[in-house]
């Protein structure tokens, strides 16, 4: 792709317009892009956005099959570590060169590749990202942005010194939801939000199990070691990892907050004045085996968990408590809810506590409505003043890639994207110093249990508990790393 200023969009009267100015003067004659020549419809080979896909099967696919939907897109190469998952991406896109390692096809392919989407589990998103940016290729990163703080820190940092167009795949932080709600909140229209609970129905997979054994051979088509990745253990397969069991184990995936807090948290952090939180603490369930004892699985996320994280308010007005639920567990549903009504949606939701009012959103931002709801009809709603996104999160990368550098921007690039990611991460890094087991004066074990940890995002660090501080960057295995 050789400088491209094109929307997909492109329509007639843009057609003229670029024939009428774009002229070279001194030689008397236009010089005019093929798609132009070939009318309506036609998008020449040099005007295509060249996409490799990090990751083809599952969301990989989907995630694919939403950026065809541009006419200006092409897949030019996919990278998977199990056959069996992109089997229907390789025949989709059956002119696209297969590669097992991403590394290698960044090597072999990096002058045919303009832009890389990266859907892999949690734990190679950040060494996949790096690897794609360094090489000036844009980058579309599912989310969670990356599996820890440390992670998320850098990837921020990396797009802009590599000057690249950067997107997470939060797809709501494009939707006409978020947006609406933030001009409901501009308005006054509940005064100054001083406490968010966000919750979700996730884990819809296993959590809060026991680290599974047992001797399994690796299924044909899969490559163990680089599924593996970064892990820093050499973990032996086993069923109840994959394809998509991942996410309930902190080696691989970063549980049920990590898959849904960036959709569900999403509307606090585009529409409240807040950053980094300074307190963090959360409550996890306690497991008894039938021997009595207490069952404590440090390589896993709990089946539900609570954390409570405050941020100060940038605008200097005090803090805003913004709680977070998972594995069913629900905040006190409001009293100005009618019975029947829906708190949230079968996914979860926002909710804003104000001043003046309370504002409640189903998952990803969706149908933001001022509580009771009675109030959507009475009350004048602000114009809008927010521009929406039309064409949705993926083309809008799309767009924002072919535009380059500087002349477009995307609803989650890394700049929101990063520490907003770190955020959602510093609740797991609770989470897993839930599990430390410490000793006392008299060496007997204790468990810190709920303890609220405080924490300096300009440090990266906890200041009161030391312990935790492990889990804020993770070493790679041998042959990995970050590159930064």
């Amino acid at each position: 792709m050789k400088k491209i200023r094109k929307n997909h969009k492109l329509s007639e009267n843009s057609r003229r317009n670029f024939i009428k100015t774009t002229a070279l003067a001194s030689a008397g004659f236009m010089i005019l892009p093929r798609h132009v020549l070939g009318g309506k419809g036609f998008v020449a080979p040099s005007d295509k956005l060249n996409i490799a896909a990090i990751g083809a099967g599952g969301k990989g696919q989907s995630d694919l099959e939403n950026f065809s939907k541009s006419p200006n897109v092409n897949i030019v190469a996919l990278c998977d570590v199990d056959d069996r998952r992109c089997e229907k991406s390789r025949k989709t896109y059956s002119k696209a060169k297969y590669y097992k390692d991403f590394r290698k096809m960044l090597e072999t392919e990096g002058k045919n590749i303009d832009a890389c989407n990266i859907s892999t589990p949690d734990n190679v998103h950040a060494v996949a990202t790096i690897a794609a940016m360094q090489l000036g290729k844009h980058v579309y990163t599912q989310k969670p942005l990356a599996h820890d703080i440390y992670e998320c820190r850098k990837l921020a940092e990396a797009a802009k010194r590599y000057k690249v167009i950067t997107q997470m795949g939060n797809q709501g932080g494009s939707g006409d939801g978020v947006r609406k709600g933030k001009e409901i909140h501009d308005a006054g229209m509940i005064g100054d939000v001083h406490t968010v609970h966000a919750w979700t129905n996730r884990p819809v997979w296993p959590q809060g199990l026991p680290t599974p054994t047992g001797n399994y051979p690796v299924p044909e088509g899969v490559d163990w070691d680089l599924w593996l990745g970064p892990s820093p253990v050499q973990v032996a397969y086993n069923p109840a990892y994959m394809p998509w069991n991942w996410r309930g184990w902190n080696a691989f995936g970063t549980g049920a907050l990590g898959d849904m807090a960036c959709h569900m948290m999403d509307p606090a952090f585009r529409i409240l004045p807040i950053d980094f939180p300074t307190e963090i603490e959360c409550s996890v369930p306690t497991s008894w085996g039938t021997d009595g004892k207490e069952m404590k699985s440090p390589d896993g996320y709990p089946a539900a968990s609570i954390i409570h994280l405050k941020y100060p308010r940038k605008d200097g007005k005090g803090d805003i408590q913004l709680s977070w639920h998972d594995g069913g567990l629900l905040p006190l549903v409001p009293d100005e809810l009618l019975p029947g009504e829906p708190f949230g949606n079968s996914d979860g939701g926002i909710l804003f506590i104000g001043t003046k009012g309370k504002l409640l959103f189903d998952c990803y931002g969706e149908k933001p409505r001022l509580l009771p709801t009675k109030l959507m009809q009475e009350e004048t709603m602000p114009k809008e003043t927010i521009a929406r996104v039309p064409e949705g999160h993926y083309l809008q990368w799309v767009n924002a890639c072919m535009a380059g550098y500087g002349n477009a921007t995307t609803s989650s690039n890394f700049e929101y994207a990063g520490p907003f990611a770190e955020s959602v991460l510093i609740g797991n890094l609770a989470i897993r110093s839930w599990n430390i087991e410490t000793k006392n004066a008299r060496n007997r074990s204790v468990y810190p249990g709920r303890k609220k940890l405080l924490w300096d995002a300009q440090a990266m660090k906890i200041t009161n508990f030391d312990d935790a501080n492990q889990f804020v960057k993770r070493e790679y295995r041998q042959g990995w790393s970050l590159g930064v």
